[in-house]
């Protein structure tokens, strides 16, 4: 924690776990060996996240793309995240996170729905942070979803062509509720978005890691805020267009 500014912490940032499968290969297990693995990894994760005052923490937890996985595989990570918000709702609760979901929800199994549905209800109020799990979800589902939302109120009169404007996409878009993503994170050593947060990623940092998903700790989310704290973020804008001015000091006498 000593790598990192507590003044100038990325509000929101965005993790893509990736590596449970490969972690499980190299030790001759079975895949969802990493994938239990991989959810105790965010156990740390949060309450590192939490313990450091981030504000919004979004986990790309199962893609719309995952379902075409093995059926087994689908399961047992149905059920780990099943078990992981029954295990993990004193503790959200007690330190006041918020647990939000985006993505299809409606493709998820009765018996997730009926963990995480309640779940995201009794957390709703006055959060300290809030987590965001990106399930059966996908970028560019998302934006389409925004933009059959816009055509719809075009086609009702609502509003007019002219007015859909990106900041009125943004407005049907659920993974931005916490604000644009600051960092995002991936793990496993690839080097790719995965379709993940894609609109709101057109001024993220990036922070790519070797580490594989269940061998990430607290240090190295702390490495990559640092990482991030290190950049100069311009927005289009040149350096001198973003740095704080340089003000004269007077001296005493």
């Amino acid at each position: 924690m000593t790598l990192i500014e507590a003044r100038n912490l990325p509000a929101h940032v965005g993790i893509i776990m990736d590596g449970n499968g490969r972690w499980a290969q190299l030790r001759g297990s079975p895949r969802c060996e990493g994938h239990r693995e991989g959810s105790a990894s965010v156990r740390r994760v949060v309450r590192a996240a939490r313990r450091i005052g981030l504000r919004a923490l979004t986990l790309y937890a199962f893609s719309e793309q995952n379902w075409a996985r093995p059926e087994e595989e689908v399961d047992a990570l149905m059920e780990l995240l099943r078990e992981f918000l029954l295990s993990e709702r004193d503790e959200l609760l007690d330190n006041r996170i918020r647990l939000n979901a985006v993505g299809n929800l409606g493709r998820l199994p009765a018996v997730v729905r009926a963990v995480l549905d309640p779940l995201r209800d009794e957390s709703g109020t006055a959060p300290e942070m809030t987590l965001t799990l990106a399930l059966s979800y996908g970028g560019r589902e998302e934006i389409a979803d925004a933009a059959k939302e816009l055509a719809r109120e075009v086609a009702s009169g609502r509003m007019r062509a002219d007015e859909v404007t990106p900041e009125a996409l943004r407005k049907h878009m659920p993974s931005l509720e916490v604000g644009d993503p600051d960092l995002v994170i991936r793990t496993g050593g690839e080097r790719r978005i995965s379709n993940f947060l894609l609109f709101g990623l057109a001024y993220a940092e990036l922070h790519f890691s070797d580490t594989l998903w269940p061998d990430f700790e607290a240090e190295d989310l702390y490495k990559a805020i640092a990482s991030y704290q290190a950049r100069e973020r311009r927005f289009g804008l040149i350096s001198a267009q973003v740095a704080p001015p340089i003000t004269g000091i007077r001296l005493a006498g």
